[in-house]
């Protein structure tokens, strides 16, 4: 029997709480870097794998609208690549986490090269990618929905890095700052994207899925940096503390 399709209410809540019980901002390490409980090894590893995330979501999002056929569609969605990518000589989220990278003491030349980034992130982010190329538009776009929750972390982010760490200045924590703004706006159509088109009860489930993937995704690399940095068991080819040091 063909399951009935749940009601745009129900959809939006469930997508919901999937950010309740699977975003990454219940992951013990964000609770140790927001409380101050990082060492600076363990601050800096994280600002290098996180720049691999950060610095593909662009070429996720042109991955995208390379299948868009609605040019609507693409004008509203390469926004995205222009929030991270910057014009041509200033600005951009990927330009402002390098600055984040400099205040703690890395080389961002080093950052940029992605010589030091954990086999396990390399290995997300490109699933990540490969996940928005390959699969239906309303998935590929639903994955991105982790944005709904973002806004809260960054602000504990925010909040925690100011309280806590030296290196933490107006300047390091701009791409904090900067994504309250830009996050929201992303959602708030994403949201309602899909929300008007996933009415079957098997698009439904491609959204909740690709959310759930998405969380994943987020969850392994705080999980592979936790063992690599907190519990100690760095991998071959992994950034290996005094690395990269300005």
């Amino acid at each position: 029997m063909t399951e009935l399709s749940l009601t745009r209410a129900t959809l939006e809540a469930r997508l919901c709480q999937i950010g309740v019980d699977r975003y990454h901002d219940k992951h013990p390490f964000h609770h140790r870097l927001h409380s101050g409980h990082c060492t600076m090894d363990e601050v800096q590893a994280w600002v290098i794998n996180r720049w691999y995330y950060q610095s593909r979501i662009p070429m996720k999002d042109a991955a995208f609208l390379s299948r868009c056929t609605d040019p609507d569609l693409r004008r509203i969605w390469r926004s995205r690549i222009e929030d991270h990518d910057g014009g041509e000589h200033e600005g951009g989220g990927i330009r402002r986490w390098l600055k984040l990278a400099e205040g703690v003491g890395l080389d961002p030349d080093y950052v940029a090269s992605g010589r030091g980034v954990m086999p396990a992130t390399r290995f997300a982010v490109e699933a990540y990618i490969r996940f928005v190329r390959d699969e239906p538009l309303i998935a590929a776009m639903a994955a991105s929905l982790t944005e709904m929750f973002a806004p809260a972390i960054h602000t504990a982010r925010i909040e925690g890095l100011l309280a806590h760490y030296s290196f933490a200045n107006p300047t390091t924590v701009s791409y904090f700052r900067h994504r309250l703004g830009e996050a929201p706006k992303d959602v708030a159509f994403t949201l309602n994207w899909v929300l008007d088109r996933a009415l079957t009860r098997a698009d439904q489930e491609a959204a909740l899925g690709a959310l759930t993937f998405k969380t994943e995704v987020l969850w392994a690399q705080l999980d592979a940096l936790w063992h690599g940095y907190v519990a100690g068991n760095i991998p071959p080819g992994a950034w290996r503390p005094g690395e990269g040091q300005l």
